[in-house]
């Protein structure tokens, strides 16, 4: 079980630099989990790819089905103080904080490719680009 911030989940469905590393990730470990903010992240994703033209409205709605496909039953509300008492210890914003939160609370790594949060929460937070313990 391992959680992933938003950017990996666009990293496994919009082909990039870091895809195969997602893909590799979901490989080994396919037990993925996101604070339901995910969701509206993605969204933000997806809408920037439909204005720059990357991608047509359908297929932002299919990657969208997709995602959630993926993500169904993994998905979970973060208590707020938990959140606060992170932002707190760091500069990150309460966005990436409820996806550290997450991590502790289920005791499971937090992949990102975020540099701000890999720096702040080095004990929660790993590279997608270093191998899983």
């Amino acid at each position: 079980m391992i959680v992933v911030d938003t950017n990996v989940l666009a990293y496994l469905y919009l082909p990039g630099e870091h895809t195969q590393a997602a893909e590799t990730l979901l490989a080994q470990d396919a037990d993925w989990l996101a604070p339901v903010l995910w969701r509206s992240e993605f969204r933000n994703v997806l809408a920037g790819s439909l204005r720059r033209g990357w991608l047509t409205l359908a297929q932002a709605s299919a990657i969208q089905r997709e995602a959630q496909d993926l993500m169904h039953g993994h998905e979970h509300e973060i208590d707020s103080d938990q959140v606060l008492q992170l932002v707190q210890r760091s500069d990150c914003s309460a966005y990436d904080c409820e996806f550290v939160a997450l991590a502790q609370q289920w005791g499971a790594p937090m992949v990102t490719m975020d540099s701000k949060i890999l720096r702040a929460f080095p004990e929660t937070a790993r590279s997608l680009t270093s191998p899983l313990p």
